[in-house]
C-alpha cells in the first residue's frame, strides 16, 4: 500500500487532529478570557485528544513494518498498544485534570465574565467536532456488516483507529454541551461553583470512555479471537469441500486490524494419496482467503498424515 493511499485511509484521523488543536487552542484562549473552569477542562480534554491522534499514527505507522527474525507475524499489535495508552492518557490528562480543575473551582470559585465568548467557541467546537464524528462515522460503515447492529460492529471492530476516534469525538461533543449548560447556568444564577461542576462531569464523562476504550483494547492486546460468525463461517468453508471428511473448531487471533492467524485440524479422507492430499490442502487454503482476505497465515493440520484412522 503506498503512502498516499495510506495518508487517505487514515483520513479520519488526520482529520480529529486538525480539529481537536484548533480547538484545543480557541479554548484555552477563551477560558484565560472569561475564567472559565469547564471551558478551561474542554482545553484540556482538546489537547490530550490531540496528542492522542499523534500517537495512533505512531500505532499506525509501526505496525506496517515488515515481519523479521523476531517479529515474524508482524508488528500489527503495535496498534493495540497504543491505543491503550491513548486510553490510559485520555483517562490521566482528560478525566483527572478536569475533575481536579473542577473540585478547585468549587473550592475557591471565581466570578466569570461575559459568557459570549465560551458560546461562540463552544458553538464552533461542536461544528467541527461534528465534522470529524462524521468522517469517523463513515469510515466505520466502510467496515460494518450489513445488517448488523451499529453497537454490535463498534463491540467487534478490530480496528482502534475507528474506534477510539468514534469514542473520542462522542465524548468531546457531551462535554461541549456539558460546558454549554454549566456556564449558561452560572451566569444565570450567578453561581460559579456550577461551572465547576460541569468540569468535574465533564471528566467523569471522559473517564468513563477512556476505561471503555482500555478494555477493548485489552482484549485485542492479549490476542482477541476473530468474530465467532467469520469462524464459524470458515469452519464450514473447510467442512464443505470433498476431500474433508471432518474439521476442528478454527483457532484465530487478530494481529492488527487487516491481519488474522488461523489454525485449523483438519480430518482428510484416507484414501487421498499425498498429491491429491497436498492438492486438496492448497485448494481449502485459496478457498479462506479468497472469502477472507484478512487470514493472512493459514496453519492447517492435516489429521491423516498423522493418524489416518483417528479423528481430530
Amino acid at each position: 500500500m503506498s503512502k498516499k493511499s495510506t495518508q487517505i485511509e487514515n483520513i479520519h484521523v488526520y482529520g480529529a487532529i486538525v480539529s481537536n488543536f484548533i480547538i484545543a487552542v480557541s479554548k484555552f484562549m477563551v477560558a484565560s478570557i472569561t475564567g472559565s473552569s469547564a471551558m478551561l477542562s474542554e482545553g484540556i480534554h482538546s489537547t490530550a485528544d490531540t496528542g492522542n491522534q499523534f500517537l495512533m499514527l505512531l500505532g499506525i505507522r509501526e505496525s506496517k513494518k515488515s515481519p523479521n527474525d523476531l517479529h515474524p507475524f508482524g508488528r500489527g499489535k503495535e496498534l493495540y498498544f497504543w491505543s491503550l495508552i491513548v486510553a490510559l492518557i485520555l483517562f490521566g490528562v482528560g478525566g483527572g485534570m478536569s475533575i481536579y480543575e473542577g473540585i478547585t473551582h468549587i473550592q475557591h470559585p471565581m466570578e466569570l465574565s461575559d459568557p459570549i465568548w465560551n458560546y461562540i467557541v463552544l458553538g464552533i467546537a461542536f461544528v467541527v467536532e461534528g465534522v470529524s464524528q462524521a468522517i469517523a462515522y463513515r469510515e466505520f460503515l466502510h467496515q460494518k456488516l450489513e445488517g448488523e447492529s451499529a453497537w454490535h460492529s463498534i463491540r467487534t471492530c478490530k480496528d482502534p483507529t475507528i474506534f477510539v476516534v468514534l469514542f473520542e469525538n462522542a465524548a468531546a461533543l457531551a462535554g461541549i454541551l456539558v460546558a454549554a449548560v454549566g456556564v449558561f447556568l452560572s451566569h444565570l444564577y450567578n453561581a460559579p461553583v456550577i461551572d465547576g461542576i460541569a468540569s468535574i462531569i465533564i471528566g467523569i464523562i471522559l473517564a468513563a470512555i477512556s476505561l471503555f476504550l482500555a478494555w477493548e483494547s485489552r482484549a485485542l492486546l492479549i490476542g482477541e479471537s476473530a468474530d465467532l460468525e467469520k469462524v464459524d463461517a470458515i469452519q464450514k468453508l473447510v467442512q464443505e469441500d470433498e476431500a474433508v471428511i471432518t474439521a476442528g473448531r478454527p483457532l484465530t487471533m487478530h494481529f492488527g486490524p487487516d491481519q488474522i492467524l488461523l489454525n485449523i485440524s483438519v480430518n482428510f479422507d484416507p484414501d487421498l494419496s499425498f498429491p491429491d492430499l497436498t492438492k486438496a490442502i492448497q485448494r481449502i487454503e485459496g478457498k479462506i482467503q479468497a472469502q477472507f482476505p484478512r487470514v493472512r497465515q493459514i496453519f492447517l493440520e492435516a489429521a491423516t498424515l498423522a493418524n489416518p484412522t483417528e479423528t481430530k
